[in-house]
């Protein structure tokens, strides 16, 4: 962890339960002071604990593999190794493969694995869902198809690296496990046993995780430095900032660690935090089973409702979670200070609650309320106490990993509310690889009255930066299609070296790359990277006379003899490009669609921002909205992002299309006669009304059609 420092590599404050070792925070392991957030170290190591104490490390996770180089090197290369994982075949996994191997039609195969819940195996689903059933009993073709998969399902169909584990031995690894390399990276050595068999060997497993949201804090400082030249150390930075409480009072955690989803933005709106104690609990409580006691906490906080406690020395342990008991410490306090265990016994109740086992649930019942009774608490309020913390223990979250996380989450807000350009920009270049998520994160930006630009030739770097003193944030070259590495970093260096390019025969005379060719020219064009200097339906008119000074001057550069200029260097003509008619905004938004996989310097849909409001729920609120207020159908409107078509058993077209609104984007099923009575209406780019129903299973989100209608460029706003 210190060499990870040393080297500007951003690291985790801790996870898990080692946020309680005072010794991992003077040696700066972790980064969260346990005796302030009273943070248990018996939680973490005691007597009674047998197996070797866990301690998980995060990392960023671009510079992870920077980690394990180090490890390696300091240790011996033979005695560090990566740990290999077996893929088995899940039910769904195996009806798929199987019905592959078969010859079966991908769209039967996929229904039948739909209809296997999350987390049944094939006997439960043949015991539990009777639409499954039926199919197996009276379709041969079905009962094939899963008789040989019950057979296979469970087995290893492959093997890869293990996301996190690292083992690092005291021998050359030879001596303890075979080694291999993984198929996919000849440069690394993976055990060929599995995690478990590496621990039971007695082998130090440690977990070196990647995780995304350290990178964004990195790329952020990068930014930051490179912009004011201020070194910003993210591990001192003030804990009490009331703009970062502003952010999460009203719920603008898009980005930030742990607090995005909707659910918890919500909550956060009603919780109103003022310190990070209530960051810590709703990032324990967010979870299935204690959610339902946010309500609670949150009237309590505000004073809506009450606080009792059954016993006077309840107060100390839980008044800082409003009289609740959230957090797997606080129960192991109670046993301590109510019932005199020791913090090592309290760890042995804290595990027999959790793991629900019933005949030593009744031991610690007795050993707990004796332990009362012999501290002068009354034996009828002793079981009340037992009573009372028994469905919260269950609940019960490591307090040492909800507050390592909600400093995590701090810090990604601090970097929003006081470095917001930068922020943003780290975190969508972050995200460069997922259109729609990209698409979601520039509306948020917009939100935050920061502007997302087009790719430009003089401003823009490979990935998105930040346009200084501007408030701007200005999309990366690499982003457009067509445009790769190679070329990009030839425009990047030679402006670096040389400045700005003047024109756009000025760039393509400066640019010497083998990747400047029709498609990358064009692309630049289309995108609107030469905006500055020419209109793109311009130079996409002149494109071959530019390719042809491009081709000129490296020939000039390789030629003494006279060129196409005479006498003159090529740099000395200036060529005049023939005028055209300039593109429509239309044409513009379908070439930024098609090029950046998204709309940038408008969007198709703002035209009629007013007809989508007052007519259709936001295909974004479309959850919210079925679970609100039980609703079946609805009306969505957008535009059409995508067709694709398939034949129906009895050969007739059923369509699958790709519609996107101002919020999000949402697959759309439309049937056979849907289609017959409105066929031209399915296509691309068409602005379309769809009333219908949405149909969410297993967290897979469609919308069935049951009508349809096209609004028309005259719409009436």
């Amino acid at each position: 962890v210190k060499w990870a420092k040393d080297h500007r590599i951003v690291v985790g404050p801790g996870r898990g339960s080692v946020g309680g070792s005072l010794v991992a925070y003077l040696l700066r392991i972790t980064g969260i002071d346990p005796l302030k957030y009273n943070l248990l170290f018996e939680r973490f190591l005691n007597p009674e604990r047998i197996s070797m104490p866990d301690i998980d490390l995060d990392f960023t996770d671009l510079r992870r593999d920077e980690v394990i180089q180090y490890v390696s090197e300091k240790y011996g290369r033979n005695h560090v190794a990566q740990i290999i994982t077996f893929g088995t075949m899940a039910s769904r996994a195996v009806i798929r493969d199987v019905g592959r191997a078969l010859g079966y039609e991908y769209l039967y195969c996929d229904k039948l694995a739909k209809m296997i819940p999350f987390g049944f195996t094939l006997k439960d689903t043949l015991e539990k869902v009777s639409e499954f059933k039926e199919l197996y009993k009276n379709e041969a073709k079905a009962a094939k198809l899963i008789d040989l998969a019950k057979k296979l399902e469970g087995v290893v169909r492959h093997a890869s690296t293990h996301a996190c584990g690292v083992v690092i031995a005291p021998e050359p690894l030879d001596n303890f496990t075979p080694l291999q390399h993984p198929s996919q990276a000849e440069n690394t050595i993976v055990t060929q046993y599995e995690m478990h068999s590496i621990e039971d060997m007695g082998l130090l497993k440690m977990d070196f995780l990647g995780l995304k949201n350290l990178s964004i804090i990195e790329d952020t400082l990068k930014r930051i430095y490179a912009i004011y030249g201020r070194n910003l150390n993210i591990e001192e930075i003030p804990l009490d900032d009331p703009k970062v409480y502003k952010l999460f009072q009203e719920a603008n955690t898009i980005g930030i660690f742990q607090v995005e989803s909707d659910g918890v933005r919500r909550y956060l709106k009603e919780l109103k935090p003022t310190e990070l104690e209530d960051i810590i609990a709703m990032i324990a409580l967010y979870r299935p089973g204690p959610m339902e006691l946010i309500p609670d906490y949150i009237a309590r906080k505000h004073k809506r409702k009450n606080i009792e406690y059954l016993h006077p020395k309840l107060k100390p342990i839980l008044e800082s979670t409003q009289g609740i008991c959230i957090y797997q410490e606080q129960l192991m306090r109670i046993a301590r200070d109510l019932a005199g265990f020791s913090l090592a016994e309290a760890d042995v109740l804290r595990k027999a609650v959790g793991k629900k086992i019933m005949s030593l649930l009744l031991e610690q019942k007795e050993k707990l309320v004796s332990g009362m009774a012999k501290n002068g608490i009354d034996k009828r309020i002793a079981n009340k106490i037992w009573e009372w913390v028994l469905p919260f223990a269950r609940y019960g979250f490591n307090r040492s990993h909800s507050t390592a996380y909600a400093i995590i989450a701090y810090q990604t807000a601090y970097l929003k509310a006081r470095y917001p350009v930068e922020f943003m920009s780290a975190l969508l270049t972050s995200e460069r690889n997922d259109t729609e998520r990209i698409a979601f994160l520039i509306e948020e930006t917009k939100k935050m009255g920061i502007e997302v630009l087009a790719p430009d030739i003089n401003e823009s770097f490979s990935y998105f930066s930040v346009v200084p003193e501007k408030n701007q944030i200005r999309f990366g070259l690499l982003a457009i299609k067509n445009v790769g590495e190679g070329i990009v970093q030839a425009i990047i260096q030679e402006r670096k070296d040389h400045g700005p390019y003047s024109s756009i025969q000025d760039f393509v005379m400066r640019v010497k790359s083998k990747d400047l060719n029709k498609k990358s020219m064009e692309s630049l064009a289309k995108a609107g990277a030469f905006d500055q200097f020419a209109e793109r339906n311009q130079i996409l008119l002149n494109l071959e006379k530019l390719l042809e000074i491009s081709r000129e001057t490296a020939r000039f550069a390789l030629s003494t003899q006279k060129s196409l200029f005479g006498s003159l260097q090529p740099s000395s003509a200036v060529i005049k490009l023939e005028e055209s008619k300039p593109a429509t905004e239309k044409e513009k938004l379908i070439w930024e669609k098609e090029l950046l996989g998204l709309y940038v310097s408008s969007h198709p849909l703002k035209r009629i921002r007013n007809i989508l409001e007052k007519r259709t729920f936001p295909i974004s609120k479309l959850s919210f909205y079925q679970t609100l207020e039980a609703r079946k159908r609805f009306r969505i409107g957008g535009i059409i992002s995508s067709v694709k078509k398939i034949l129906t058993k009895t050969g007739k077209p059923m369509l699958f299309l790709g519609l996107e609104d101002l919020t999000e984007k949402i697959e759309v099923v439309v049937f056979p006669s849907l289609i017959e009575t409105n066929p031209s209406l399915f296509q691309e780019n068409k602005i379309v009304l769809i009333g219908g129903r949405l149909d969410e299973r297993n967290g897979d989100k469609k919308f069935v059609a049951e009508e349809i209608e096209e609004v028309l460029e005259t719409a009436e706003l």
